[in-house]
C-alpha cells in the first residue's frame, strides 16, 4: 500500500533556485520548470551576486507563498540556501531542500565575483535536506561537499562523472533528480 505524504508537503511550492549565471534552457533546473512546474527565484544580478542581495530575494519569495517550500538549489543557490537558513526567520517554511552542486567558495581559483560568498556558512539547516554531489565536479572536491553536507545535517547522494550537474552534463530531463527529490519529499512527510 502506497503511503501518502501530508497535505502539506504535497502542496508545497517547488522553488528553484539557481547559482551563478542563472540556470539556460538546457539546464536541468529549466527543464524542471517546464515540465514539472515550480517557480524560479529571479535575482537581480547574476553575474555579481551580492549574498545579502541574494538572501534577501529569497526571504521574500518565501514569504509570499501562501504555501510551504521544498528549495531546489544548484551550485551558488546550494550556498543561498545555507546562509539565508542562518538568518531568516522564515526557515520553518520550508519542508525540504535539494542542494545540487554545492560549489567550494572559498577555494583560492574562485573568480572574484564570488568572493562575498565567503565563509561558506556551515549551520545546520532547520529543514530535511539532500546534498547531490559528482564525483568529478571541477568546483568542489568530493571531501569538501561531503563536509559541506556534514555541517548542514544534509543526507548526501553522490553520482559518477556528471561535471557540476548542470547543462553541460548532458542529464536532459534528470528523472533520476526528480526521483531524488520525490524521495526526499516523502521523507520529509
Amino acid at each position: 500500500m502506497a503511503t501518502t505524504a501530508p497535505l502539506e508537503l504535497r502542496a508545497a511550492r517547488v522553488l528553484l533556485l539557481p547559482g551563478w549565471l542563472n540556470s539556460g534552457p538546457a539546464h536541468w533546473q529549466s527543464r524542471w520548470e517546464t515540465l514539472h512546474g515550480g517557480a524560479r527565484v529571479e535575482q537581480d544580478d547574476w553575474i555579481w551576486p551580492r549574498r545579502g542581495d541574494w538572501m534577501a530575494r529569497l526571504d521574500e519569495v518565501v514569504q509570499a507563498s501562501a504555501a510551504p517550500v521544498v528549495l531546489v538549489a544548484h551550485s551558488l543557490g546550494c550556498q543561498l540556501v545555507a546562509a539565508w537558513a542562518a538568518h531568516s526567520g522564515h526557515a520553518a517554511r520550508v519542508v525540504a531542500a535539494m542542494l545540487v552542486a554545492p560549489p567550494d567558495t572559498e577555494r583560492d581559483d574562485m573568480p572574484p565575483n564570488l568572493f562575498n560568498w565567503r565563509p561558506v556558512v556551515r549551520r545546520r539547516l532547520p529543514f530535511a535536506s539532500l546534498v547531490v554531489t559528482s564525483s568529478d565536479d571541477p568546483y568542489c572536491a568530493p571531501a569538501r561537499s561531503t563536509q559541506m553536507a556534514s555541517n548542514w545535517g544534509s543526507a548526501t547522494q553522490t553520482i559518477d562523472a556528471c561535471g557540476h550537474i548542470n547543462g553541460e552534463s548532458g542529464l536532459g530531463d534528470w528523472p533520476e533528480g526528480w526521483a531524488m527529490l520525490s524521495a526526499l519529499r516523502a521523507r520529509a512527510g
